[in-house]
């Protein structure tokens, strides 16, 4: 049976990473990712996300779908159209399947994420 997660325990290890750097829009910040739990598939995945200041282009396919909410720092994100949502303490969103824009971390951002992840669809 699955240990049930509570997110006030500790995170596991986070796994540190930058946008390629064909997606980067300047230097491509550092990213670390604590991932709390992940479906066996792999299609749901659950953690922390935090990353310094810095922006990159973004391509959801359309089976990936995002929701977050921001613990700290603020975030903006732009859409293909130039519509722009800024993102703060407390604040959630969802990134919709099949979006595409471009990812801006204003402040070091940590946030919590729930990632529906199913390519084929």
């Amino acid at each position: 049976m699955p240990a049930l997660i509570h997110f006030s325990d500790p995170a596991p290890a986070a796994v540190e990473d930058h946008p390629a750097p064909e997606r980067a829009i300047g230097t491509p910040p550092r990213r670390l990712t604590s991932e709390r739990y992940c479906a066996e598939d792999g299609a749901l995945s659950m953690g922390d996300w935090a990353c310094e200041p810095g922006a990159w282009r973004i391509a959801f396919h359309p089976g990936r779908h995002e929701f977050f909410q921001v613990i700290s720092g603020r975030l903006r994100i732009v859409d293909s159209a130039g519509q722009a949502r800024e993102f703060g303490p407390g604040d959630a969103g969802i990134i919709p399947a099949g979006f595409a824009g471009t990812f801006e971390v204003l402040e070091r951002v940590t946030k919590r994420y729930v990632m529906l992840d199913r390519p084929g669809l």
